[in-house]
């Protein structure tokens, strides 16, 4: 059973910077080496929202433009982790950011496309 596990939230003031790892827990070890690594998050109130993902093998990422130009997406091959990368920080960021995972190459931004999910971690952008 796969099982992705979060990092890495917290408290920054606005402007600052903050980086979620997700780190990928699977006994078979066949999931981690084809698969796209998304984030999402969701604010109180508000729908769950696509904020980046990335497939692991080829490294191909996709960006929401809410948040382009500020976020990045990275994985480490060798930690089975992938790492969201927050710079500038907004009080709009602050939501539970969920790792997501599912197998392929096929980036997707539904949170319907993903079967596997984290617990979620808060991210907290005070003004």
């Amino acid at each position: 059973q796969v099982q992705l596990e979060e990092s890495g939230g917290g408290l920054v003031q606005a402007g600052g910077s903050l980086t979620l790892s997700c780190t990928v827990s699977d006994p078979s070890n066949r999931h981690w080496p084809m698969s796209v690594m998304a984030w999402f998050r969701q604010a109180p109130g508000k729908e769950r929202e696509f904020v980046a993902c990335i497939q692991t093998r080829y490294r191909s990422t996709q960006i929401a433009d809410s948040v382009k130009g500020r976020f990045t997406i990275s994985r480490d091959w060798a930690k089975d982790t992938a790492s969201l990368h927050m710079n500038d920080l907004k009080p709009e960021d602050t939501a539970v950011y969920f790792c997501a995972s599912r197998s392929g190459t096929y980036l997707r931004t539904t949170p319907g496309d993903y079967p596997y999910w984290g617990q979620g971690t808060q991210v907290t952008v005070s003004s």
